[in-house]
């Protein structure tokens, strides 16, 4: 019998229930429902101004009557291009509201990805804020539809004392907007809305119906779009409170520092906390000296990341002495946390009075994201956890659907409420990624290596795509970071394959060291006399190269692939 038939991870769930009831209801709805219970809680908080649910729930409403002012109907796409901020959490729940879809992008995106993106998405509108407006003043005129500009203002988000000082200081680097633009300011489209006399349409969404979009390489490396749906998302944030180990979650309060256009930032630092009663502390941007700051001034329970994000705590000069016993939770995802950083981040935390370690997960945006997770008192080193409840994990041959047996390496398949509905205009991509096997569960092939051990454990390698293949080897880069992190003198890494017309790929790691610690031959070698030690001959780097710090994706990954572009263009 197999694995995933038999579910052996069940016996590690402790208090977890091991099956959870989703309701039939849209994001709003489970919001409104939050708001119903917690009026007096706080939604969110921005640069310390507050907004309780009761008010949260009058934002959306009035967001949404705006929304329809302008024409944006039930089945049309709306592109979110802001960073965490009020306006951009506002604007997604009234989208949904109206059964429309946000089409969530990064604002730092250049030019022609936003152009791609509005084009692709038919979007009717796009909401961004002033100091982006340029870029896409430069593509207007490339849009293959009518999409109105909507520019909204950091700053009238601010307490009055901040806005005051970000208009001095900040607010005056930002581009001027021209007076005469084809653009809304979004104050006067949200006055359309509070001087709207009709009521809103009927809430009459499905659970089934289509949520977001989000974007993702997909399995085969080109953008896609990604339609989730309401249940996806809902049942997302009811899995993540069930395995979180301090349920329930109301008045608790998560540092929301992953991007709104992220699964990970929107499905568990947004919408999870969203529909728990639970408090979102929004970050705008991402810094050492600013997350370390919010960390000891707002003290927040629970705080979602990447591994790059935790590593930023062993670095940050400001939390000597911090007292982090507020922590209830801290969970990495995103990208593959190694051993030894989790080591260096646990070690941190048990400095500071913190009671908990750093639990990993993993999931694929093609499931909102997270899917599985560590229990909370079983952790097994290298391992991503057990599958969330109602959810399943199969390790089959890859191409096939042939279910490989314990501790063999396979493509990681998920099957659970959490999976898409599908890319968007795209059934051939769908087909080869959401499979029904012969049991009858729909899979998702997610396109990663890994395997699961006889209890129920996943272990994640990598993207397939990502394996070196050196001398006929196959080699695991992920297996090497996790070996080079392990040296005292180093903080992270990234190792790569680089073309070799002999071993056709030889292998070369990237290295950043500790505070304090100066690079140098001596220490290079140091390094290399390590590796020999503790990796296999074929696997060896040919060459370490150290950096003052890593090239990251919007999201904070390791860039592995903006080091391997580097290296072929110095061939």
């Amino acid at each position: 019998m197999s694995i995933s038939s038999t579910a052996p991870w069940l016996q590690f769930y402790g208090d977890t229930p091991r099956t959870i009831e989703y309701p039939q209801k849209t994001m709003y709805q489970l919001v409104r429902a939050a708001a119903k219970r917690f009026p007096g809680n706080v939604a969110y908080e921005f640069m310390g101004k507050q907004t309780t649910y009761a008010e949260f729930l009058r934002r959306i409403d009035v967001t949404a009557k705006a929304l329809l002012e302008i024409g944006v109907e039930k089945g049309d796409r709306v592109t979110i291009c802001m960073p965490n901020s009020p306006q951009g959490v506002d604007c997604f729940y009234a989208c949904n509201r109206i059964g429309a879809i946000p089409n969530m992008i990064h604002p730092l995106s250049a030019p022609q990805e936003i152009l791609f993106y509005l084009n692709f998405s038919k979007s009717k509108a796009v909401l961004t804020l002033d100091q982006f407006y340029p870029k896409i003043q430069s593509i207007e005129g490339q849009l293959q539809q009518p999409t109105q500009v909507l520019i909204a203002k950091i700053q009238e988000e601010l307490p009055p004392a901040l806005a005051v000082g970000y208009a001095l200081t900040a607010g005056r680097k930002n581009p001027r907007l021209p007076r005469k633009g084809s653009y809304r300011l979004w104050s006067q489209v949200l006055a359309l809305g509070r001087r709207r006399k009709e009521p809103l349409p009927p809430d009459d969404g499905l659970a089934s119906d289509g949520a977001a979009i989000l974007y993702s390489g997909g399995t085969t490396g080109t953008t896609k779009g990604i339609l989730l749906s309401n249940l996806n998302f809902n049942a997302l944030a009811l899995q993540t409170i069930a395995a979180s180990g301090f349920a329930p979650i109301d008045g608790l309060k998560m540092l929301s520092v992953m991007p709104l256009f992220h699964g990970f930032g929107l499905g568990i630092g947004i919408h999870t906390p969203l529909i728990g009663g639970a408090t979102c502390i929004l970050m705008p941007q991402f810094s050492v000296k600013s997350y370390a700051k919010m960390l000891v001034k707002k003290k927040p329970n629970i705080i979602p990341g990447v591994p790059t994000l935790f590593e930023a705590l062993l670095r940050a000069d400001n939390l000597e002495g911090a007292d982090l016993s507020f922590l209830k939770g801290m969970f990495c995802g995103g990208d593959s946390l190694s051993i030894e950083l989790k080591k260096k981040v646990d070690a941190f935390l048990r400095e500071h009075n913190a009671s908990i370690q750093v639990r990993e997960g993993y999931g694929t945006t093609e499931c909102v994201t997270a899917s599985c997770l560590t229990p909370v008192h079983d952790y097994r080193p290298g391992s991503i956890g057990v599958p969330f409840p109602d959810t399943y994990y199969k390790i089959v041959k890859p191409g096939t659907i042939e279910e490989l047996p314990p501790n063999t390496d396979g493509e990681i398949c998920i099957s659970g409420p959490t999976v898409m509905i599908g890319y968007v205009d795209n059934p051939q991509e769908t087909a080869n990624t959401l499979r029904r096997h012969d049991e009858g569960r729909l899979w998702l092939h997610t396109g990663d290596l890994g395997y699961m051990d006889a209890n129920g454990f996943v272990y994640f390698r990598q993207r397939i795509k990502r394996m070196i293949v050196t001398s006929g080897y196959n080699v695991y880069p992920s297996q090497l970071e996790n070996i080079i992190d392990g040296h005292p003198k180093v903080l992270l890494s990234c190792v790569i394959g680089v073309k070799d017309a002999y071993k056709v790929q030889k292998v070369k790691a990237f290295v950043v060291l500790q505070p304090g610690v100066e690079p140098g031959d001596e220490v290079k070698e140091e390094l290399l006399a390590y590796c020999r030690e503790h990796i296999a001959k074929y696997a060896m780097p040919y060459d370490i190269e150290f950096r003052s710090e890593l090239p990251k994706t919007l999201v904070g990954k390791v860039a592995y692939r903006v080091l391997e572009e580097e290296e072929a263009a110095r061939q």
